[in-house]
């Protein structure tokens, strides 16, 4: 790329108002690889000014406009899909073989369903004597995260496109590199200038910018709750619409039948999975109290046998956390763990035994685990797994909803109509059932401080749609 330095606006790259850099680190090296140009407020305006000079001619393109444009930028992306998983790996440590397989794919995914939904999507409809019309919400501006890079931005952008918005997106500055690759792809593609735009930066420059700015009509956070209660404080002064997917400590009840023991197995895997580091993990592990110490060593088995090590050997399952902040919180909860009174089964504090640079985390497995330590209420965020005890049926399902996340969880039970009568009384916004897997067509998102509003298919783009009512429409 020789892009590193420059913003994407208004269709060009451009240099930043004024040069401030910051190096990006490879974290399985903990060493920088590149540099990328930080933007300042003064950048913000100028990607605002051209998303709202082009937002006018942009909403009122057709649906076929709208369709050819994401068409043309999945056929780039298949093209370039290599590079975005090249980048992944080298910005925050996924091995190549998730990279290749989820990360970079994930982008392309998420534009064929927003094709799919815009082509059957109903924008108006009659009301009695009204016209009830859907048309685009405005100028939005998205703040990504860095463990699901390519994820978290192309769902914002491909159905803010679908619907007809123009935005400014300030990826995460950990991991800026698929950003750009993604916005040259974009460029290529031939999208219209102005309609997308690009600013590296930091959260509280950029991203405050973003929240703040008058001339940005939503704003679309995904991140820790910390951080997305200031994006709200913020945007309140404004009155911007906030949709927000944050933080989980997401519960997976496992039911005491023939379903046990490989329900504990794809659990402990779904938990150490692209290192932990994802907000819809289940992290903590209901088990009956009498299969505690059944459940702690298949867990602790699948911790202590997963392959930790470099991104870009072929054998690595588990890389390193994606940071050297991370590395250190997740190091400080295993450790508050084991003072609190958790059972360490497998993992604990420190790098893999022949490690010793690159922040990688010993996948960690906690049995007798209470709903009030440390771990079991903060989400960790990394390769931390922690199993609790429940004595019934209305107790796993006390202990599932007593948390101030809800964003995912999980049941398994060999009998499927029990388990989705579990699954019905948790308070989150989503729950997998016997270890089915997420559907980009399904809405995504969460309840109480897992955030608001949802992405994915049909609901992703009616987060980017206004209603309006015309009213004197004559019935037919």
């Amino acid at each position: 790329m020789t892009n590193n330095l420059q913003f994407y606006i208004d269709g060009a790259w451009v240099a930043p108002i004024e040069l401030r850099t910051l190096e990006v680190v490879n974290p399985a090296t903990e060493k920088a690889f590149t540099q990328i140009a930080l933007g300042s407020a003064a950048d913000v305006d100028r990607a605002v000014i051209a998303a709202r000079r082009a937002f006018p001619s942009f909403a009122a393109t057709s649906r076929e406009e709208r369709l050819d444009l994401l068409g043309r930028v999945v056929a780039v992306y298949e093209r370039r899909k290599g590079e975005i998983a090249d980048a992944v790996t080298s910005e925050m440590g996924a091995p190549t073989k998730l990279s290749q397989q989820l990360h970079a794919p994930i982008g392309v995914w998420h534009f064929a369903q927003a094709i799919q939904t815009l082509r059957e999507h109903k924008f108006e409809e009659q009301i009695g004597q009204t016209r009830v019309v859907r048309e685009a919400l405005g100028v939005c501006g998205f703040i990504t995260p860095w463990n699901w890079p390519m994820n978290q931005v192309a769902c914002k952008v491909a159905f803010a496109l679908a619907a007809g918005c123009t935005m400014v997106l300030k990826p995460s500055e950990i991991s800026p590199m698929s950003a750009l690759v993604f916005a040259d792809i974009l460029h290529e593609a031939g999208i219209p200038s102005g309609v997308f735009n690009m600013i590296n930066g930091d959260g509280p420059t950029v991203g405050h910018a973003i929240s703040a700015h008058p001339g940005i009509d939503m704003v679309s956070f995904t991140g820790s709750t910390r951080a997305g209660i200031l994006v709200a404080k913020t945007a309140a002064e404004t009155v911007k619409r906030v949709s927000q997917e944050l933080g989980g400590k997401s519960p997976n009840i496992l039911v005491d039948d023939e379903s046990f023991a490989a329900a504990v197995a794809h659990g402990a895997h779904a938990c150490f999975h692209n290192s932990g580091q994802s907000c819809n993990a289940p992290t903590r592990l209901l088990v009956p109290a009498h299969r505690q110490e059944e459940a702690a060593a298949i867990a602790g088995r699948i911790a202590e046998n997963a392959v930790v090590g470099d991104p870009l050997l072929e054998t690595s399952v588990i890389g390193p956390v994606a940071n050297a902040l991370q590395f250190s919180k997740i190091q400080a909860l295993i450790e508050k763990g084991v003072t609190e009174g958790a059972r360490l089964t497998a993992g604990g504090p420190g790098r893999p035994a022949g490690l010793t640079e690159g922040y990688y985390i010993r996948p960690t497995v906690f049995s007798g685990v209470t709903n009030d330590m440390t771990i079991a209420r903060e989400e960790i965020f990394g390769p931390v797994l922690s199993i609790l005890a429940y004595d019934s049926e209305e107790h796993a399902i006390a202990i599932a909803n007593d948390t101030v996340y809800g964003l995912s969880s999980y049941v398994t039970a060999s009998d499927v109509e029990k388990a989705r009568s579990i699954g019905r009384r948790i308070r989150a916004g989503m729950v997998h059932i016997n270890g089915a897997n997420g559907d980009v067509a399904a809405p995504f998102g969460g309840y109480k401080q897992s955030g608001n509003g949802r992405e994915w298919g049909r609901f992703g783009l009616e987060d980017f749609l206004e209603v309006k009512s015309m009213f004197g429409y004559e019935t037919a």
